[in-house]
């Protein structure tokens, strides 16, 4: 009888399903409806701009591409006058300086977000993080003063000397520090971008290894661990995804600098013999040259652009490359 009677349907609920929807109903599903056509719209359009971007620099540099095909890229020539242009040197450049910055800024930046994250007295964290992120809000116009004003006379005087003389009786090394004393060069703009970058590499540092559980350091810790060990075997492997995420957002940085970099590399289109040596990059042979530009010179200058730009795109996939690897080995070895 109780069955029979809770399985027939009551008046209440018959009516509810024969009314239409509510108003308010409609128009949450309509709305619904618009945000997830805009997300999707949004997701695509990046794809789509990024296709723009590169089909652009290709028309630009077409003349560039026709006049010179591949010898572009191995050819250290830039020659106006002629018509002779090359990419080597604006690569090694580019390279060399983005590779510099990496080396100085990657080890003060850990040193930074482990001091932030393990060790700093609490009163102290807050304004020294405030602090670091407001290296990043400086123009990069003013980095380029600063480094080419007071830095470079500085280095000059003071320290190139005698770095120049102490690795002079060391092999390899005395031709890597070689040249004269001139305060410009690739070192200089390869230090001036490690202090660029470092704000970005050590703001993210910071903030993936605060998101590591409490309890797998406090274990660690509990086995007699030190505050070393605790970083390198339990901390980055945990965030080892968000590190290199941030490595690369400073890489990303330092690649692309333009204004900082033309102010202190000394500008000259000729194969550095020496990381003190003046030399030119990318994005700086762009802004010295491009508004005086024009034909096969401004296609040379929108090929360079177009190099930069796949040089980025590679250095992106072998991070993610190196990212899936990892991933991969770990799963493999638990």
């Amino acid at each position: 009888m109780n069955h029979s009677r809770s399985s027939t349907p009551t008046k209440e609920a018959t009516v509810s399903k024969s009314l239409p929807p509510s108003p308010s109903r409609r128009g949450f599903a309509l709305a619904d409806l618009i945000f997830a056509n805009a997300a999707r719209f949004f997701a695509f359009f990046v794809f789509i701009l990024l296709a723009a971007i590169m089909l652009s620099l290709v028309y630009g540099s077409w003349d560039s591409l026709k006049a010179f095909g591949v010898s572009f890229l191995f050819s250290t020539e830039w020659n106006p006058v002629q018509n002779q242009y090359g990419a080597v040197v604006p690569i090694i450049g580019t390279l060399v300086t983005a590779g510099i910055a990496l080396v100085i800024a990657v080890p003060a930046s850990f040193g930074i977000a482990m001091f932030l994250t393990e060790l700093a007295p609490t009163w102290i964290k807050r304004p020294l993080g405030i602090a670091v992120e407001m290296l990043a809000a400086i123009p990069s116009i003013i980095y380029g003063m600063w480094g080419l004003f007071v830095f470079v006379p500085l280095f000059q005087k003071y320290i190139q000397v005698h770095l120049i003389s102490f690795f002079a009786p060391i092999p390899v090394l005395n031709q890597l520090f070689a040249g004269p004393p001139m305060g410009i060069g690739l070192f200089t703009a390869g230090l001036i971008l490690s202090i660029m970058i470092i704000p970005y590499i050590a703001s993210v540092m910071r903030d993936v290894f605060s998101v590591v559980p409490p309890m797998f350091k406090e274990s660690a810790y509990g086995l007699g661990a030190t505050t070393w060990e605790v970083m390198w075997r339990v901390v980055l492997p945990y965030t080892k995804g968000g590190v290199i995420g941030g490595i690369m957002l400073g890489l990303g940085r330092a690649l692309g600098e333009t204004m900082a970099v033309t102010f202190v590399i000394g500008n000259a289109f000729r194969s550095p013999n020496s990381i003190f040596a003046p030399s030119n990059s990318i994005a700086s042979a762009i802004a010295n040259e491009f508004n005086e530009a024009s034909g096969l010179q401004l296609a040379a200058l929108i090929e360079l652009g177009l190099i930069l730009f796949l040089i980025t795109t590679v250095v992106l996939s072998l991070s993610r490359w190196m990212l899936y690897r990892m991933n991969k080995g770990q799963g493999t070895k638990t």
